[in-house]
């Protein structure tokens, strides 16, 4: 089932070591399954832990041109450094997610601002840092609705390691618990 998905340009960065090009293959994967088009991009410094690290979906029912995203419907970042790198090229009323964790200032955007301390509450939830990824995928997952939920949880089933399958599953649910009960605390 495709979702009615004009054309999304999303960028997923941080730095090397936190599954983002993982998550981005999860992404593009995710958007086939519902039968939606996608090109799925990557890039990370000379240091494969550490170094910079970005993930370009672009998901479109049209046909896509160019596979990059250049100005970003939806920009997650995960560290400070890519935050400063890449909040420019948020398109007015996009979507910004931040790991409040690692990002610590960002300028004033149009776009629906999300910031939670997503490291801290995969270490305190899910006894590690490692399903960051997941969780941050799903919360962006459930606020864009750029894929479906059921095509997500797929995807995870289909790319993760046994070993590793329940954590993400946990992680993924999470994501969708913290969308869900985001800014109710201050209504």
């Amino acid at each position: 089932m495709a979702m009615d998905v004009n054309k999304s340009e999303i960028r997923l960065s941080g730095s090397g070591g936190q599954g983002l090009i993982t998550v981005g293959i999860i992404l593009a994967r995710a958007a086939v399954i519902d039968g939606i088009n996608v090109t799925q991009t990557q890039s990370y410094g000379a240091a494969s832990r550490g170094g910079a690290s970005r993930a370009d979906v672009v998901i479109s029912n049209s046909e896509i041109y160019y596979p990059e995203a250049i100005k970003f419907d939806t920009l997650l970042s995960l560290t400070q450094e890519s935050c400063d790198k890449f909040i420019r090229d948020l398109k007015d009323g996009g979507i910004f997610i931040c790991d409040s964790s690692l990002v610590k200032n960002y300028p004033l955007v149009n776009a629906k601002v999300y910031e939670l301390p997503f490291s801290d509450i995969a270490s305190e939830k899910l006894g590690s840092i490692l399903p960051t990824n997941i969780l941050t995928l799903s919360f962006l997952v459930r606020v864009s609705k750029v894929v479906s939920e059921k095509a997500l949880k797929a995807a995870i089933s289909e790319s993760m390691k046994p070993a590793f399958l329940d954590m993400n599953l946990k992680a993924m649910k999470l994501g969708f618990k913290l969308a869900d009960d985001y800014g109710k605390e201050e209504k």
